[in-house]
């Protein structure tokens, strides 16, 4: 025999529930469900929304000061399709800049910001020394550069100004990064008010003759119409295409300069750039020092008396190129470097340059072992830098198909305008 014992109340409880009715179970068990509803939302821990989820407070722009500030901008564009803001894709570089600039809550808009870009490199090109002009948030009241809007009540006694590169920094992607600013006077302009602009273009020697390159370079020095060495640009009024080139060097990075595979850099100078000039010319410079044309195709391309209409020719690729600096005069713009942040920038890079060596490195090995196995020397290093089919049996520039002239353009142009003004008069009520 088990004693067992029994809980009066439990018992009590039973009874009372086996004299209820079956409606009246169902209404108990309800009441009881209900109960332990209100239990579980008491004793549940509150959840903390999502950052994206919290309501943001209101920045108030109207408590600062502005000024007016360049911003040196490198950044590896090989991903990114180009510079300039663009419809049908986000992935540009000014998109994450202005992304960096409104996060950090320097800039009320992009309308009211003063804003100007000292070059629209293309798809795929870097930079090292890109520029902007534009109007920031500032903690100063007073100082070059600085102003206070109509309505804004910046804060007097600040003497300590917004770490610009430093912040921005810390939201742009790892392939962007600021590298210096400076107060500069409200009225500059980074496109207007640059003295020169210098662009890098980097390529391996393979069957290069450089020498030949470099006389044949030196007859672009000068003030010159470069229709023949760009793409011409009717559409968006570019009708002159005079431009001044102060300086041209090309010159061997690495120490083994008959090595096929050396780097050499080409250093072009000017004060301004046409669509595409760069990359023309140096399609023509590898011609050069192909072989393939003599030193005076430069001379012949520039005489465009003689010679209106531009050959048909494939341009240098974008990837090897960069703007590497936008130059000013030392009264407007003294740039300012923070330690800190230089550091920041340069660990950043290392890692970037780190894993594009190793690639590098991983495939000169690979090349190393295939080239033992053959007794003639392959040197097609530049075939990818040229767009283009290339054909079996080379055709001279100035005996291949010819481009249409400026004036040409101009008229086809203008006609087509004169076509839509038509069609829109046409269709409007």
């Amino acid at each position: 025999m088990f004693n067992i014992k029994v809980n009066p109340r439990k018992a009590k409880q039973n009874q009372d529930l086996q004299s209820l009715s079956k409606e009246e179970l169902i209404d108990r068990v309800q009441q009881l469900e209900s109960h332990v509803i209100q239990l579980r939302n008491l004793l549940k821990p509150k959840s903390v929304p999502e950052k994206h989820e919290m309501k943001q407070k209101a920045f108030d722009h109207k408590k600062y000061a502005k000024r007016h500030v360049l911003l040196q901008v490198a950044y590896v564009g090989w991903d990114y399709a180009g510079f300039v803001v663009q419809e049908h894709t986000e992935k540009t570089i000014e998109a994450e800049v202005f992304k960096a600039l409104e996060k950090t809550r320097l800039l009320e808009s992009r309308e009211t910001s003063n804003y100007h870009r000292c070059g629209r490199t293309d798809k795929g090109v870097s930079s090292f020394g890109q520029a902007i002009s534009i109007d920031l948030r500032s903690n100063l009241s007073e100082g070059k550069g600085v102003f206070i809007p109509d309505g804004h009540q910046a804060k007097v006694g600040n003497t300590v100004e917004i770490d610009y590169v430093g912040i921005l920094n810390k939201v742009l992607p790892p392939e962007i990064r600021m590298i210096a600013w400076a107060p500069i006077n409200q009225s500059l302009s980074a496109r207007f008010d640059c003295r020169q602009r210098t662009y890098h273009y980097y390529f391996p020697k393979a069957n290069l003759n450089i020498e030949r390159m470099r006389v044949a370079s030196q007859s672009l020095i000068g003030e010159h119409d470069f229709r023949n060495l760009c793409k011409m640009d009717v559409g968006n009024g570019v009708i002159k295409f005079d431009r001044r080139i102060m300086d041209i060097q090309i010159e061997a990075i690495d120490d083994d300069k008959a090595n096929s595979y050396s780097m050499i850099r080409l250093k072009l100078i000017g004060q301004a750039f046409l669509w595409h000039q760069v990359r023309c010319i140096v399609a023509i410079l590898f011609l050069i020092g192909q072989g393939k044309e003599e030193t005076t195709i430069i001379q012949e391309l520039l005489n465009v008396e003689r010679n209106p209409r531009k050959p048909q020719y494939g341009m240098a690729s974008e990837i090897p190129l960069n703007l590497f600096t936008c130059t000013y005069s030392d009264d407007d713009c003294q740039w300012i470097y923070d330690a800190e942040s230089l550091r920041y920038v340069i660990s950043g890079y290392q890692t970037l340059w780190a894993e594009n060596s190793i690639k590098a490195t991983m495939i000169k090995e690979m090349l190393n072992s295939l080239e033992g196995l053959l007794d003639d020397k392959i040197e097609s290093q530049l075939k990818g830098l040229v767009y283009g089919v290339e054909p079996k049996t080379y055709l001279p520039l100035m005996e291949r198909q010819k481009c249409e002239s400026l004036e040409e353009r101009i008229h086809v142009y203008a006609k087509r305008q004169r076509i839509e003004v038509i069609e829109t008069d046409a269709n409007c009520p």
